[in-house]
């Protein structure tokens, strides 16, 4: 087995360590997969790119799981340096996005990306997803590589992992778990040379990476020329890509589209003397597709409030909102490390509905009640196949009911879960309560919601009133019905059928 990290203080190795993640078996490239216009090579600026070498030899991120050899898929590491330009505003930054910057400073960099790729290139579909590495936790994280991964490698994208933030190289405030494993810390010898000037530089880092995607494939890609090329990232990164989606999108054309998962109400810095408002929207006058993702937490949590950004649906904007979900959950938090897409995952979060955990990582991290355990990562993989489609189609997934707030909460149904927003058989034909909401304990905690599940003396009148075999069919029937309306995709929706017919449930 090959390993991509260094436990070095005992604490647990599903957060710190590492080793590569196993995924779902590749699958074929679309049949109706067609080229974007790549940019124009003389407008962007390529940043240069060499393999990483030296220190222990394995590239280092807050991961877990096993061989990506076993499903078809490689891993290389590299490092990017180039000069970045900051940005600032003439004007001051309006809710509206409607933003126009110019050029401020310039600065040299070098940083890391992790590149993840199909080993056969026939099996690449021409997708080029690069995630703006989370750094909340003072280390490098890939969190929607968690939360999709299953669904990029069975339809065989690339991806890239950049190191976009001073925090993940330095240090600096985050609210880091653990100390020493910023990667200067974690393994001076290979990353001792790396050099961030700043996040304000960060925007034009991830630009660059971008630019490599599509003209330094031949390094960075071993190769795989790229059809499009997609921008993602969650919770901080989801900050920085709001910001960089009015800021920075308007002027570059690397970028085929945009999945913005779990933002607040508001963008991250652009610069460190230029105001940020709050409420911000995302500019009307989009050249490509823009997917918001927005789970409960999301929309009231504290330091997130999005429900004060909402704005309609434009011919290149969607934004879902999905009912029983936490910003980050059971799957994203230890079930979704080790997911190799056989099914058994799938069975280990519907039975943490049912006795869900409180604790992380071994005991790692501990919160007062079980953290939530929905559907996030089903609603996030359909999510990204449809912003797939919408880029090579041009047809836009049909805009998604809102979830219900009033008087800044959710309206609940009868059973404790929220009304309205995207659904699925989860919270429609529930066995356990499942919120964004509620939590408690450590810092992180209130990021993870809840599930409350009956006692159970209770459970089979509160989960259960018409049987068990009137259970099975509801749910299923509920599921199908989310893979019609394109909430959960029918590859998952597979594993799930059989999930649900030999689920244990309590008596």
């Amino acid at each position: 087995m090959s390993k991509i990290g260094i436990v070095r203080n005992g604490v647990v190795a599903a957060l710190l360590g590492v080793g590569l993640l196993a995924c779902s078996s590749g699958g074929s490239p679309s049949p109706t997969a067609k080229e974007s216009s790549p940019p124009s090579r003389e407008s962007v600026t390529i940043p240069t790119v060499v393999p990483a070498t030296g220190g222990r030899g394995q590239a280092f991120i807050a991961a877990a799981g096993s061989d990506l050899a076993a499903v078809g898929y490689e891993q290389s590491e590299f490092f990017i340096s180039g000069t970045a330009t900051s940005y600032r505003s003439a004007q001051p930054l309006t809710v509206d996005g409607n933003w126009s910057v110019e050029p401020a400073t310039t600065a040299d960099y070098k940083t890391r990306a992790i590149v993840r790729r199909p080993t056969d290139p026939a099996k690449f579909n021409g997708n080029v997803i690069v995630e703006w590495l989370n750094v909340s936790g003072g280390l490098d994280a890939a969190p929607d590589w968690t939360y999709t991964h299953v669904e990029l490698i069975r339809e065989g994208y690339a991806w890239v992992g950049l190191s976009a933030q001073v925090v993940g190289i330095d240090g600096g405030p985050s609210m880091g778990l653990v100390a020493g494993y910023t990667l200067k810390a974690a393994d001076p010898g290979r990353y001792g040379s790396l050099v961030h000037p700043g996040d304000q530089y960060s925007y034009d880092m991830y630009t660059q990476t971008g630019a490599a995607a599509w003209f330094a494939n031949d390094v960075l890609l071993g190769g795989l020329q790229p059809d499009r090329v997609i921008a993602i990232g969650e919770s901080q990164s989801a900050f920085r890509l709001t910001t960089y989606v009015n800021a920075i999108g308007p002027n570059t054309d690397i970028w085929d589209g945009y999945l913005i998962h779990s933002r607040g109400t508001s963008g991250a810095a652009l610069n460190v003397d230029v105001k940020m408002p709050t409420d911000q929207r995302i500019r009307t006058d989009l050249k490509v597709p823009v997917l918001q993702f927005q789970a409960e937490t999301d929309m009231l949590g504290r330091g997130l409030n999005f429900v004060g950004a909402r704005q309609p649906d434009t011919d290149l904007l969607r934004t879902w909102e999905v009912a029983g979900t936490a910003h980050a959950d059971a799957y994203n938090l230890g079930i979704g490390d080790t997911d190799n897409g056989d099914g058994v995952a799938d069975a280990a979060l519907f039975q943490a509905m049912l006795t869900p955990p409180a604790s992380i990582y071994g005991g790692l991290l501990s919160c007062s009640t079980p953290i939530n355990a929905g559907p996030h990562t089903y609603v996030l993989r359909s999510a990204l196949n449809s912003l797939d489609t919408w880029i090579r189609t041009g047809e836009a997934p049909e805009s998604r009911p809102i979830l219900d707030i009033n008087a800044g909460a959710f309206a609940l149904d009868a059973k404790g879960n929220a009304t309205g927003g995207i659904r699925t058989p989860q919270v429609d034909v529930p066995v356990a309560t499942l919120s964004g909401l509620g939590q408690s304990g450590s810092a992180f905690c209130g990021l993870f919601g809840t599930t409350v599940t009956p006692p159970p003396a209770a459970f089979a009148s509160w989960a259960l009133p018409n049987g068990r075999p009137a259970f099975d069919i509801a749910w299923i029937a509920s599921l199908d019905d989310a893979v019609a309306k394109g909430n959960i995709l029918e590859a998952d929706a597979v594993k799930l059928r059989t999930v649900v017919k030999n689920a244990t449930m309590p008596s």
